[in-house]
């Protein structure tokens, strides 16, 4: 089985941290209908959801990915990168703790799950304003006694790795190379975004399926005629907190 765990929208959305967008108002109840949306398209794909309440005290509670990294053998709790967010890492902590031994990250090392782009046993880590050399070389110590490798990675452009490139199959990836150094995935297969969108390389691949913003008409167009069977939604809402469609969940086996 494939479990998803996500939380509700905060009621406190609007007060969320932000790197790269300017602050516009959020409507809350919008946003958490598209986020039921989000989760109902989870099920619909056969997966278990485990949805966490929403809590006024974390605006940037519905980022679950950021918090953990979740693997076959372990997950990974981490330190994050933007101190008000770190209480966050409790209750994912908790929720993950039936399913799979814990690992903490420990200061001075921060490190975001959104930072952290999987291909086989290879773990791509963004160094980013949330992200530091240090959390990149803890989780290299703490996975290197399970076969895995991590490669640290600059980005310059955007709030995480995943922002920039994301997996599209076990060899493809779909990536806006002007956000990160590209030079460590020279063994993938890269399609570029279309310059008039170039946040739209965060996608999220579940089995055969690729999930993306409907906000990217001309993206989705390219991964169709490219090969791959796309689903879109509508996250207007949630974009205005620097939402990806990657972030709203921790998808792994059970």
């Amino acid at each position: 089985m494939i479990t998803a765990i996500t939380r509700g929208v905060s009621p406190s959305i609007a007060s969320c941290q932000l790197e790269y967008l300017a602050r516009t108002p959020i409507d809350v109840p919008k946003a958490a209908a598209q986020h039921r949306d989000y989760e109902a398209f989870l099920t619909s794909l056969g997966l278990r959801v485990i949805s966490l309440p929403p809590d006024e005290a974390l605006p940037d509670g519905l980022f679950v990915e950021d918090p953990a990294i979740v693997l076959d053998e372990v997950a990974i709790v981490c330190r994050l990168g933007a101190e008000s967010r770190r209480a966050e890492a409790v209750s994912v902590a908790e929720a993950l703790s039936p399913f799979r031994r814990l690992r903490w990250l420990r200061e001075p090392g921060t490190l975001e799950g959104g930072d952290v782009m999987r291909i086989g046993k290879t773990l791509y880590c963004g160094i980013s304003r949330r992200t530091n050399q240090e959390g990149a070389r803890q989780l290299g110590d703490l996975l290197k006694p399970l076969g895995y490798t991590v490669v640290p990675v600059a980005v310059s452009g955007c709030l995480h790795l995943k922002s920039a490139i994301c997996p599209l199959s076990d060899d493809a990836v779909l990536a806006n190379r002007s956000w990160i150094d590209m030079e460590s995935f020279s063994s993938l297969s890269i399609l570029d975004v279309p310059s008039e969108e170039p946040a739209a390389a965060n996608v999220l691949r579940i089995g055969e399926t690729i999930l993306m913003p409907s906000s990217f008409p001309q993206t989705r167009d390219l991964l169709e005629h490219s090969g791959f069977r796309v689903t879109s939604l509508e996250i207007s809402e949630l974009q205005k907190a620097e939402a990806g469609v990657t972030c709203s969940s921790l998808i792994f086996k059970t």
